[in-house]
């Protein structure tokens, strides 16, 4: 499907949803999902753990620990700035009211995604959290992703999926709140979703697609590793993309054998050999090279498998996210280490940031000036609002200044 047909079918998605409400979004669960549903709400009542194991839960706690740690320390003092006597300045991060999180569902429910979004979220003191996910076809969600739901302490949860999901986030139903700004990845009908509702005016965090990592590795790179951080991104789905770029043609080959012969031993071997049919590999004439390559590719997950990765990394201009070393995988960002899985993809590394405190907080400036302050700059004003042809500008502070003469 190009481009084209694809704004097509989603344009008429989203606008059944804006016309129908609830009715479409259970429409579109029985056709896509196969799933009928009576509703779209899950009530906190229903959110069942009971069958998540304790291992499981000791893990999600973790990872939830590390990123409350590593999104905590984005937090900004306010700063009061005097740029001229009597005239201080500051900005102050204020929350997002109301913010929508999408949690993708199918062959591989990703509640990680919601401890990397509901997190900051709450951290951020949004006032409202909407998370829709699609149901399986008993009608229910992933229990992890409701124990992690819990966890964060997020009660609305909403069963809706793909392009219809962003459709109701972004224009409301009986069910689901209009919220301002709508995060979460997805496949390419999700991102085409999230693409037209930006047009509209609500925010999304990025135009994520596909997943996607780049290796750099040289002689001293551990093959079996490599190997293994490819085809841990080519399972996320058939469109995933995964590259290596080596100056050394014997790590490459190696790195091939390796790939192949644990492709066998994967579940998702078909998914992942999809993807690995549209991935490539790259020899280099040195690591200097293979950097250029990579801040001209700008991918979502950049490996620095080398011997001095420290000072590779330097060099960086355009990544996502950085693993630095042999024992730096992507799985630990995506899960674990703390820092946030939801990345720019398709080169957009190049103009945007992965998700962060900031991105559930809009910044917003303050002053405030005295007597002294508006004299120390209301001829600069003057000067410049007159050079402009903007009297009223001018006049705004011609008329305090004034007053003051007269005082």
């Amino acid at each position: 499907m190009n481009t084209s047909e694809l704004e097509s079918v989603v344009r008429s998605i989203m606008m059944k949803v804006r016309q129908e409400g609830d009715s479409a979004l259970l429409g579109f669960a029985e056709r896509f999902d196969k799933v009928k549903l009576e509703n779209l709400a899950l009530s906190t009542d229903s959110f069942d753990s009971s069958s998540v194991s304790k291992e499981l839960k000791q893990a999600i706690q973790l990872a939830k620990s590390n990123i409350e740690k590593f999104h905590h320390s984005q937090k900004e003092e306010v700063k009061v700035i005097e740029t001229q006597p009597g005239v201080k300045c500051w900005r102050k991060s204020l929350p997002i009211e109301k913010v929508g999180l999408y949690i993708p569902g199918g062959s591989a429910p990703l509640f990680s995604t919601l401890l990397m979004l509901g997190i900051p979220a709450k951290m951020a003191g949004c006032k409202e959290i909407v998370v829709c996910t699609p149901a399986n076809k008993e009608g229910k969600v992933y229990p992890a992703v409701l124990y992690t739901a819990q966890l964060v302490g997020i009660d609305k949860v909403y069963l809706a999926g793909g392009a219809q999901a962003i459709g109701a986030m972004a224009y409301g139903t009986n069910s689901i709140s209009k919220v301002d700004k709508i995060f979460g990845p997805g496949n390419q009908y999700v991102t085409m979703a999230k693409q037209l509702v930006q047009q509209e005016g609500v925010a999304i965090d990025m135009p994520a697609g596909p997943s996607e990592v780049l290796v750099i590795a040289d002689d001293t790179s551990i093959p079996s590793f490599v190997a293994a951080d490819l085809l841990s991104q080519a399972e996320h789905g058939p469109d995933s993309q995964v590259a290596l770029v080596s100056d050394s043609k014997s790590a490459i080959d190696d790195i091939q054998q390796e790939v192949e012969r644990q492709l066998q031993e994967l579940p998702r071997k078909e998914i992942t050999a999809q993807a690995l049919d549209k991935s490539f590999a790259v020899l280099v004439n040195d690591l200097n090279e293979a950097i250029d390559f990579s801040n001209a590719y700008a991918p979502e997950h950049l490996i620095l498998a080398t011997k001095k990765a420290s000072e590779l990394a330097e060099k960086v201009s355009n990544a996502g996210s950085v693993f630095m070393g042999n024992w730096s995988c992507e799985s630990a960002g995506d899960y674990a280490s703390g820092t946030n899985h939801t990345l720019p993809t398709n080169a957009y590394a190049r103009s945007y940031s992965g998700v962060s405190l900031d991105s559930f907080v809009k910044k917003v400036t303050f002053q405030r000036l005295d007597e002294r302050g508006i004299q120390n700059i209301g001829s600069a004003i003057e000067q410049m609002a007159e050079a402009e042809g903007l009297d009223a500008h001018k006049n705004a502070v011609t008329i305090r200044l004034d007053y003051l003469k007269n005082v």
